[in-house]
């Protein structure tokens, strides 16, 4: 086998594992001890101040963690807030001590539960951009996510993810 042959061969090689890894290496995030999987959001109408986030946590560190507060350029404020049904009344409040991430296991942002809220939105979100938010957590600090944005009622992440829940340990 020739030299050129070999590069050749090693080149493809690169190309088919940059192509597997590609999709789930472009949407998971990590920071300190915390692994931030599938940020996700749905499409928003024209004219629409509001937007949420949603995505899943795990903590493989020996010590709980808390998400304390995020950020977007493409918002004037972003929260963390919880939806909830009590007798067929649905209300959303701030979620004002963060979301603990427990020692070994995971806590998920999702439709229905927490979620993080984009308030003031400076432009409707479209499918299939991507919107960057800063996330930061009480001891593993901050990190940069991108929400991939689905269509508009979408019930989850088009490539997988949790669809629901809060923490959970492992």
């Amino acid at each position: 086998m020739t030299a050129s042959s070999r590069l050749s061969r090693l080149f493809a090689a690169g190309l088919l594992l940059a192509a597997l890894a590609g999709p789930a290496a472009a949407h998971g995030f990590k920071v300190g001890a915390i692994e931030i999987e599938h940020p996700w959001s749905r499409a928003t109408p024209p004219g629409a101040r509001t937007g949420a986030g949603y995505l899943a946590m795990s903590n493989a560190g020996p010590q709980a963690d808390r998400l304390v507060s995020a950020r977007s350029a493409r918002a004037e404020t972003v929260e963390v807030h919880r939806m909830s049904v009590t007798d067929g009344v649905m209300t959303m409040r701030r979620v004002e001590d963060g979301v603990e991430i427990p020692a070994g296991g995971t806590a998920a942002l999702a439709p229905g539960s927490l979620h993080l809220m984009l308030m003031g939105l400076k432009a409707p979100l479209r499918e299939g951009e991507m919107v960057p938010v800063t996330l930061t957590f009480e001891k593993a600090g901050e990190v940069e996510v991108e929400l991939q944005v689905e269509a508009m009622g979408t019930k989850g992440p088009a490539h997988g993810g949790e669809a629901a829940g809060e923490a959970h340990a492992h």
